[in-house]
Formats: structure tokens, C-alpha cells, sequence
């Protein structure tokens, strides 16, 4: 049986070792912490959850397929929940005896066709170990990133200056004023969050507004109705502009524009502005508990200016602004192929590299939407091309893929999760058949892209998934019935039309007929 390196023991770890396993290898799951887990663990240092803080995504969405969350769950679990799902996880996949906690890695660097893993223990004993494979599953954010702004170091609030990373530390009071910096979904929570616990000022700063997307959508959650295979099929046929403008009117339509509820306007094309998740950001903006300003200038000692000439003191700033790729045990010659720059990396779809055989990477994407189904494809991806299940792809091919996301470095390295998970499916051969399951259509087209609707065809698919499926796309309304709207009949029929494919025409017709 051979052996696997798999670093790291969070989601990503955890699902690329079970799908390892059950294809004949031998993981080995090495982990700085003394339990599994990864962000999800809450260990400090090495983890950015905070005692408050709940998935962004439905349970359903935060799941894998072999396993759901434990009945009661709340729609949106808690961080203890989580941690007890990815341990039960782990004990029902029987991983337990391949974990090796408290024990990082410090080094990986090639070896003849093979890959040198060095690790060391807590109590310093240090260990070189020969695996033909390896998975880097260490987790995409580890390492907070704080803009260079003019007199930072001067700052004298009595809270300093943080990472949101860092949010758990924060010992704060009711009459403090806090600046949190940036307009991704943990400033904008952390921002929330402040505010309805009670701080006396609490104000948002960020380059540029991004567009809101609540987390839930008349009842729903958003990624149930908005990050579909529909969109995912759309993106694919239709011209940017067009996509972008359907995504605009979906979110606009659905949650209003920021300045509608008092906070700055966006710019005009939602990708260029981008988006972020979150239930409270703007109803407690239109509710004066969070104050919106632009980006910062400057610091001087507890003074704070800002880009429309106004100043404030505050009491501590926390940076919402980002993670960028941070893989320091990789050895010289692997960083040189990957040429790491930022948030980007050349990687085949964020997982293999033509000068890398035998080397894979899991949740290395910053994701628009739910990780664990797009992790889980990605796994069973990775374990079903090293086991022979599908065929490797040819290195030319990688490299074409390469250079095309290279000259994309410019962009916004945001993945909707829809797109990833259509991707993966189709690279691991398990891309649901819509002609075969017509009485699931409306769910799988327009429905969320659950972990379980991608275990009803090809390997690994399940008796039950049929039933597992439809269950999922009604839960919380997002697909009341198989019916498709006379809407959902027009979008299919337009994309009918604009992907020009006899197949599909024939299936959108037949679908859209009266019954």
C-alpha cells in the first residue's frame, strides 16, 4: 500500500485522506495541533475563529456527502459544531490512526521521483521521512496580511493595530471606538459583530464598497439559490459582460445596492467591486451602528484620516485585509515552479503542476461560497487520478491551463464556489447526467450544488443519492418543487439558444414543455 503525506488535518485533509484511503493508499495526516480540525480547531495562533463566530454557509453546504450534521443542527452551525462534525468525520472515515498531531512539517523538497517530508515533534525530536506522495491541505489562510499605510506605527490607541485574524484577542470595552479595515466577509462580520455586542463607535473603512449579498435570501440560504450549476453553465457560454449583469440584478435585486441602505456606492461592474457575505453589515449601516468611510490616508498616534479629508481617533484598528499564499516548508525548487506571488500560484486548478508529479494541493482557492463540496470534489479528484480511476492530465495541458490563469494575476483571485465545483466534477468524472434525472432537473440546475448531488453518477455513487438530492434543493424553500418557473423556463431556453448544442436544446425543450 502507498503511502501518502498529507499536511494538514482540516476539511481539506481530512476529506483528501478519506477518498485516499478508500482508493488503496495510506495517508499519513501530519498537524502542528494537538487535534484535528484545522481553522475549525480555534487554536490560538493558528486559527482565526472567534468564540462567536458560525459558518457562513448552510449546514447543508457545510457538510460532506457521507456524512451530514447531527440532527438540530442550527442552519448556520457554530464553531464547536463544526469541530464535532470534522471529529466525527475523521473517527466514522476511520482516519484516527493515520494522524500524527503536534507535529509539523518543516521541510518538503523532491527526492529522485519522490518527496522528503521533515517534520519535528513538540518535544523537538526530529524526523526525515521518503513519500513517493504528497497532498499540501496546511489551509489557504494562515498568514494575515496589514497594508503598509503612512504612520501605522505610530498608532497609540490603547487596543493597537490587529489582524480580524487576531479578533479573539481583542480585549475591548463598551466605550471604545473601533476601525476595522477592509470589505471581505470577516471585516464585515467582525464589523457586525461589534456592533450588536454594544461598542460605542464602531466604523468600516475599505479601498472600494463591495457589493452585499445576505446570507439569507427570503428564507434561503444564498448559496442555495445563487451560486447554482445554472450560473456555473451561463458563466461558460454567455460574454463576461452579460454574466457579470445577470449577477448584478440577482444581487441587487435580492439584497439592494450598499448605497441604498447609506453605505458608499460600488463600482459599476460587480466584478470589479466584488462581493461579500453578510447578514448584518448593512442593515446595522442603515441603522447608524456601523459608520462607512473610504480608505485610509494616515496615522498619527490615536488620529485616523481618511480619503474624504475627515479624521477620527480611535481605540484600536482591526485589518480585515486579507491572506496571502504563505507555504514555507516548501523546498527552493518547488516555490521556483510555483512562483508564488500573492493570492497566486501556478497550479492546474489549484492542484497539480506538470514539474510536480506526485505533489497535489487541496483548498488552496480563495472561494466565493461553500469549501467543503468544492473540497470534496477536489479530493476525489486528486484520488481518483493517482489510483488510475481517470486518466492523469497530459503536462501540455497543465501548462496551457497555467499560462491562461497566469495572465489573469491582474484580476480579483475570487473563485465562485459553483464554477470550482462544476470543474472538479467534470476532472473527477461525476458531473450529474441532467438527461437521466429529468424529475431532479429544477434541483440540480437551479438548486444548490450540495455535497450528495455529486455522488449520483460515476464513481462513488450512492443508492440514495436520488432521494438525498431533491431533500437537499427544498430544504429551507430554495426548491419548493420540480417544477421550473416560467423564469427558469426562459433563462434555460436562452441558454439553449446561446449554447448552440442539439442535446441540450432538445433536454431544455422537453423540459420547459407543458405537463
Amino acid at each position: 500500500m502507498q503511502r501518502v503525506a498529507v499536511v494538514g488535518s482540516g476539511p481539506g485533509g481530512l476529506v483528501v485522506s478519506r477518498y485516499l484511503k478508500q482508493e488503496g493508499f495510506e495517508p499519513v495526516i501530519f498537524d502542528q495541533n494537538e487535534r484535528i480540525g484545522g481553522q475549525w480547531a480555534a487554536t490560538p495562533g493558528t486559527s482565526g475563529v472567534w468564540p462567536s463566530m458560525r459558518t457562513n454557509t448552510s449546514r447543508i453546504m457545510t457538510s460532506f456527502s457521507d456524512l451530514r450534521h447531527e440532527p438540530g443542527t442550527a442552519t448556520y452551525p457554530s464553531n464547536q459544531q463544526m469541530l464535532a462534525y470534522l471529529t466525527r468525520y475523521a473517527t466514522e472515515s476511520d482516519l484516527l490512526p493515520h494522524l500524527q498531531l503536534g507535529t509539523r512539517v518543516e521541510e518538503i523538497t523532491r527526492d529522485g521521483d519522490g518527496w522528503k517530508v521533515k517534520t519535528r515533534k513538540k518535544d523537538g525530536v526530529v524526523n526525515e521521512e521518503i513519500f513517493p506522495k504528497v497532498v499540501i491541505a496546511s489551509g489557504r489562510y494562515s498568514r494575515p496580511s496589514i497594508p503598509a499605510v503612512p504612520g501605522l506605527d505610530t498608532f497609540s490607541g490603547k487596543g493597537g493595530v490587529s489582524h480580524t485574524y487576531e479578533y479573539r484577542n481583542l480585549k475591548w470595552s463598551a466605550d471604545w471606538k473601533i476601525l476595522i479595515a477592509g470589505c471581505g466577509i470577516s471585516a464585515l462580520e467582525i464589523a457586525g459583530d461589534l456592533a450588536m455586542l454594544g461598542v460605542s463607535r464602531v466604523v468600516s473603512s475599505s479601498r472600494k464598497q463591495r457589493y452585499v449579498i445576505l446570507k439569507l435570501i427570503a428564507g434561503a440560504p444564498a448559496e442555495h439559490v445563487g451560486l447554482t450549476r445554472f450560473g456555473a453553465l451561463a458563466a461558460e457560454t454567455f460574454p463576461m459582460e452579460d454574466v457579470g449583469r445577470m449577477f448584478k440584478d440577482f444581487v441587487v435585486s435580492h439584497c439592494g445596492s450598499p448605497e441604498d441602505y447609506g453605505a458608499r456606492k460600488p463600482p459599476a461592474n460587480i466584478f470589479e467591486a466584488g462581493v461579500a457575505l453578510s447578514q448584518h453589515f448593512l442593515p446595522l449601516v442603515a441603522e447608524g451602528r456601523i459608520h462607512v468611510k473610504p480608505w485610509i490616508t494616515d496615522v498619527n498616534g490615536r488620529e485616523v484620516r481618511f480619503e474624504d479629508g475627515t479624521s477620527e481617533e480611535f481605540d484600536a484598528i482591526l485589518f480585515g485585509t486579507g491572506f496571502p499564499l504563505h507555504l514555507p516548508f516548501l523546498g527552493s525548487d518547488i516555490l521556483a515552479a510555483l512562483d508564488i506571488e500573492g493570492h497566486f500560484a501556478d497550479l492546474f486548478q489549484f492542484t497539480f503542476h506538470p514539474q510536480l508529479p506526485g505533489l497535489a494541493f487541496v483548498g488552496m482557492m480563495e472561494l466565493q461560497g461553500p469549501y467543503f463540496p468544492v473540497l470534496e470534489l477536489q479530493a476525489r479528484w486528486i484520488a481518483y487520478t493517482w489510483s488510475g480511476v481517470v486518466p492523469e492530465v497530459p503536462a501540455e495541458t497543465m501548462e496551457e491551463g497555467i499560462r491562461r490563469t497566469r495572465s489573469m494575476r491582474d484580476r480579483s483571485p475570487m473563485v465562485p464556489m459553483n464554477h470550482a465545483a462544476v470543474g472538479f466534477a467534470r476532472l473527477a468524472g461525476v458531473e450529474p447526467s441532467l438527461d437521466e434525472r429529468p424529475e431532479l432537473a429544477r434541483a440540480l440546475l437551479f438548486g444548490p450544488l450540495s455535497p450528495v448531488s455529486f455522488r449520483l453518477s460515476g464513481k462513488d455513487s450512492l443508492p440514495n443519492a436520488t432521494e438525498r438530492a431533491a431533500e437537499d434543493a427544498r430544504a429551507f424553500g430554495a426548491v419548493p418543487n420540480p417544477h421550473l418557473t416560467p423564469m427558469q423556463q426562459m433563462q434555460l431556453q436562452g441558454l439553449a439558444k446561446a449554447k448552440g448544442d442539439p442535446a441540450f436544446s432538445r433536454f431544455a425543450e422537453n423540459l420547459s414543455a407543458p405537463k
